[in-house]
């Protein structure tokens, strides 16, 4: 029977600058660093972009992490998304990623914490991997404003093993918690 407390539902890593990467049984992370053989992992920023502006930026973006819930509302809107077709590695069920304040740690299975940085910042890749996708994942808030759904992002606080079915436990920093904004 599948866990009902907040848990890992996949893990995934590329060694390329792929839109997706590749699902597997487990990840390994290394602290300030990221996922081990990812092309995102980097003690500097390794998005493409980003290094373009500036390869010296310290790297916010080591562990991308999305919530399941989102491929089941995209599911209901006729999209075909499985664990690690957005690029994330690693993806939950049971949390409200995009709820958490900035610094928010996340312990998984015996070893590893994350810490939230903040959301992703979903671009037209998102279509160019299935046409009309990036409207679902970035839409109106009602008030001026846009819902970035397409995960969050974190750094390496103490490495270790990411495993499928590990459980999550969500640590909140200190008030005052500060909202996410894309990083």
């Amino acid at each position: 029977m599948p866990s009902t407390s907040p848990h890992v539902a996949a893990v995934a890593s590329s060694p390329d600058h792929a839109f997706s990467k590749q699902v597997s049984a487990s990840v390994r992370v290394v602290a300030g660093h990221g996922v081990v053989g990812d092309t995102h992992a980097g003690v500097t920023v390794q998005h493409r972009s980003r290094v373009r502006a500036d390869p010296t930026q310290p790297n916010l973006r080591q562990v991308h992490l999305i919530h399941a819930e989102l491929f089941d509302q995209l599911a209901g809107a006729g999209f075909d998304v499985a664990p690690g077709d957005l690029g994330e590695n690693v993806t939950t069920r049971g949390i409200d990623l995009l709820a958490l304040p900035r610094g928010t740690r996340l312990a998984i299975g015996p070893d590893v914490v994350l810490e939230v940085t903040g959301l992703r910042n979903p671009c037209q890749q998102i279509n160019d991997f299935q046409a009309g996708l990036l409207k679902h994942v970035v839409v109106p808030d009602g008030a001026g404003g846009v819902v970035r759904k397409a995960g969050v992002m974190a750094v390496v606080a103490q490495g270790g093993t990411i495993t499928a079915g590990d459980d999550v436990v969500v640590h909140l920093p200190d008030e005052p918690h500060e909202p996410l904004a894309p990083v």
